[in-house]
């Protein structure tokens, strides 16, 4: 049960509720300003080439057989999170990824986008690292400093050899490389990593937010300007998160990704947490809010919204990012600002608070930050501030008391196909799941053998159904939260039928069995006897007298009665028809004498 006790009552806001639900695709901007009046280069798409997130268990060779009518072909693929890089042609990314985003198989789809990381003027005049006692950091540390943390740094690298540095770094990695090369190309990266944890009680520089936490330098860019595409920010993410990170920073514009939300959302799934900056370019950009990423804006000492700061629906909280003294590349220290600090200083938070408590899944962090965050601005959720200003102190002291026991399993249906359906080829399956503090991953059963896991919502799998044999199958889905709590589905029964039916092209046999052929009439009534066989089935026999239909059958036999008493003298025609489902016909005559 989790201790609502410090918590404040969230602004009631409809759209805020419903934010939560959708992740937009659209464009990220480079996080690093020191004045409003600084000029940020457009996000720039990569030439032919663009980001896919297909269905859990789609095989590389139906992905080639879905990209090659769009001439694309896929170049490189994160397994963790079903993400294809995609190589198509020049010009046509755009209409690429729309038209794949059509396809079931498809999660999304949108171009793979060069992002820019500004460097910041350093302001060696600016020594007093004012935003520590305004969040409260010191009276946190009495109770956290983030000791057995890591944050991963996912930026253009980190200086090693800063006094200040390299005593709280872990083995990083370049995925643009494929290497561990993480010095900093640009300077960037060993801004934002001091911010967030550069060490304390060394007698030396400065101290990040949380200063006993371990550092893990992912380096997404080699480029010497600070440049760096979506698709290594989800791969390094993505590495991060099996490499033991906990907690992520993002000092790009990254809300917006749907490559980047589904590393976030696979960290998650792993119990860690991304953090975000919102954005230098003081303006609404009107990006959805991701439910798998903290966004930051940032503050001044006076706790007014930095005027170069973004705001909008995604922005979740604020925290400071004006003259954030902090280490820089080459062993020295400098004062900065833009979002690019606000969001690592919000991570050393997160940082402090798994420290303390190492229990609390990913949604019961980010609760705690929010509901314990100082109220600026309008009352309760805004904008400009999201749910206020973090506080250290109080997320650090709520943390302490929340209890993290989750004993309710998750609960989790087959919504596609329905029980009943025939399904042939690659089928698409689609699960819904739900938990009472989130969904980890969810597994797809047919035949009581995995068809894959997916970490990713919505959930949703490419089952290969010509590896099950023709028949009723039956498929279960189960759903598992972090704590381990299993919730299953129930059973949908379904028809697999790739196998074509055999044309059946024989007709039934029919024959007359009363009277006889040749026999002369005796009486009043007559009766008629029609048998007939087929080697599916009969599903109807007919007899007639010179023409005329005495009687109908839907089944194999047929007994009609023919009046004669009025009939006229002489050679009269008994015919008795048979058809079968496929239509195949046979017809039979005899004749008789009255």
């Amino acid at each position: 049960m989790t201790n609502n006790t410090f918590f404040r009552t969230k602004r009631t806001v409809n759209f805020r509720s419903f934010r939560k639900l959708s992740i937009a695709s659209s464009m990220i901007l480079a996080l690093t300003a020191s004045y409003a009046t600084d000029v940020f280069a457009a996000p720039q798409k990569a030439e032919g080439r663009i980001l896919v997130g297909t269905q859990a268990g789609l095989s590389d060779n139906e992905l080639d057989k879905i990209l090659k009518p769009h001439g694309g072909k896929a170049i490189g693929h994160i397994r963790q999170i079903n993400l294809h890089v995609v190589q198509v042609p020049p010009q046509a990314e755009e209409a690429v990824a729309r038209a794949l985003t059509k396809n079931p198989h498809v999660k999304f789809a949108e171009p793979d986008m060069l992002v820019e990381a500004e460097q910041i003027p350093d302001d060696p005049n600016y020594a007093s690292a004012w935003h520590l006692p305004k969040i409260q950091a010191p009276t946190a540390w009495d109770n956290s400093q983030g000791s057995g943390v890591i944050i991963a740094i996912l930026d253009t690298g980190v200086d090693a050899s800063h006094p200040d540095l390299a005593g709280n770094l872990v083995a990083g990695w370049n995925p643009v490389s494929g290497n561990t090369d993480t010095s900093d190309v640009y300077g960037h990266g060993t801004k934002v990593a001091g911010s967030a944890a550069a060490m304390a009680n060394n007698g030396v520089g400065v101290v990040g937010v949380a200063g006993s936490a371990r550092i893990m330098p992912i380096r997404i860019t080699n480029d010497p300007t600070g440049y760096a595409y979506w698709s290594n920010i989800a791969n390094g993410l993505t590495w991060a998160a099996d490499h033991g990170a906990q907690v992520a920073n993002i000092s790009y514009e990254a809300t917006s990704s749907s490559s980047i939300a589904s590393a976030a959302q696979y960290l998650r799934s792993k119990g860690g947490v991304t953090v975000v900056a919102a954005g230098n370019s003081s303006t609404d950009p009107g990006y959805s809010d991701s439910p798998y990423m903290i966004s930051v804006s940032a503050t001044d000492s006076n706790d007014a919204k930095a005027s170069w700061s973004n705001f909008g629906y995604f922005v979740d909280v604020a925290a400071p990012g004006v003259s954030i003294w902090t280490t820089t590349n080459g062993g020295g220290y400098g004062a900065v600002s833009g979002t690019s600090f606000a969001s690592p200083v919000t991570a050393g938070v997160v940082a402090l608070m798994m420290a303390a408590n190492p229990s609390l899944p990913p949604a019961t962090l980010e609760q705690v930050l929010e509901n314990t965050a100082t109220d600026l601005g309008d009352a309760g959720w805004d904008t400009a501030y999201g749910y206020g200003r973090v506080n250290a102190a109080a997320a650090v002291q709520t943390a302490l008391q929340t209890q993290a026991a989750d004993t309710q399993a998750p609960s989790t249906s087959i919504t596609s196909p329905s029980s009943g359906s025939k399904v042939a080829g690659v089928a698409t399956v689609s699960v819904s799941a739900n938990d009472n503090v989130g969904v980890t991953r969810v597994e797809l059963y047919a035949a009581g053998k995995l068809v894959a896991s997916d970490t990713t919502a919505p959930f949703g799998f490419s089952w290969d159904t010509t590896a099950q044999a023709d028949g009723a199958t039956s498929l279960v889905a189960y759903a598992y939260d972090a704590a381990g709590n299993k919730g299953i589905s129930s059973n949908v029964s379904v028809t697999v039928d790739n196998i074509p039916d055999v044309a059946d092209t024989l007709a039934p046999t029919v024959q007359i069995s009363n009277p006889v052929n040749g026999a002369k009439l005796i009486g009043t009534n007559i009766t008629i006897n029609v048998n007939a066989s087929d080697n599916v089935g009969v599903t109807r026999t007919t007899c007639a007298v010179d023409g005329q239909v005495l009687g109908i059958s839907s089944s194999a036999t047929l007994k009609c009665t023919w009046n004669i008493k009025k009939v006229a003298a002489g050679i009269h025609n008994i015919s008795a028809t048979a058809e079968d489902a496929a239509g195949n016909k046979s017809t039979t005559s005899i004749q008789v004498t009255k």
